[in-house]
């Protein structure tokens, strides 16, 4: 499990250093189940049990490390369980238990990260990792009309850099705007990755899932390389 984790810390550090988690923003959320050892599986719940707003029955019994709500990036780069906690979802599937380490609530994003979770495991995708963060030039991009069109900014931004199209091979969904933490935001994003890789939420950030936080993170980064050639070139008089 702690190795999983140092990756989380690594990655949360990077957030920060691009200028992509101001204040509290973004989250991360990792199935950890395999990780653990028995005692903590079977842990006494640090918390009541919390009411999700769904059966998410394919998750039944599983554990997942989720940042905290209101933490920082930085903050979570350097101390994972002052900024975080391990969750237990209940064998019904319908709530959830904080296990491990400290009673700490996990993000207001959370039934966004459970929903995506649950519909990786129903289409049998074996991806442990959601991210969420706000990289600048992707999210600016977001409040350029055309920009809202998912072909028409995934050719652009593939057009970029080559690299960008090897690695986000389906291309980038886009969610208009919604309130953040909503049942209607979850299943707007399921929607969209239904047909893409990664997705954008209008004016608010971008959520991309995998096996890897890492990897998560290394497609983001390619993704906001795209955007920000395409803003230099458009500077520059292209």
């Amino acid at each position: 499990m702690f190795k999983e984790l140092d990756k989380i810390s690594e990655v949360a550090g990077y957030l920060w250093e691009k200028g992509w988690a101001e204040y509290n923003g973004g989250n991360i959320s990792v199935n950890v189940t395999a990780s653990l050892s028995e005692e903590l599986r079977n842990a006494e719940p640090l918390s009541g049990r919390i009411a999700l707003p769904a059966q998410l029955k394919l998750l039944a019994g599983e554990l997942f490390y989720v940042t905290g709500t209101g933490k920082r990036m930085r903050d979570v780069a350097r101390d994972l369980w002052s900024n975080g906690a391990v969750i237990r979802i209940c064998d019904d599937g319908r709530g959830y238990e904080i296990v491990y380490k400290e009673n700490i609530p996990p993000t207001s994003e959370l039934a966004s990260h459970l929903f995506i979770h649950h519909y990786l495991r129903e289409m049998g995708r074996d991806m442990k990792v959601v991210l969420h963060t706000h990289p600048t030039e992707l999210i600016a991009l977001t409040h350029i009309d055309k920009w809202l069109d998912a072909k028409a900014l995934t050719r652009m931004l593939w057009s970029m850099i080559p690299e960008c199209r090897l690695v986000v091979t389906k291309g980038v969904g886009v969610v208009p705007y919604l309130e953040p933490g909503t049942v209607e935001l979850a299943q707007a994003t399921l929607a969209q990755l239904k047909e893409h890789d990664v997705v954008i939420w209008e004016k608010h950030g971008l959520l991309a899932v995998g096996d890897d936080v890492v990897t998560c993170f290394d497609v983001i980064d390619t993704l906001n390389k795209a955007a920000q050639i395409y803003v230099c070139a458009r500077a520059a008089g292209a």
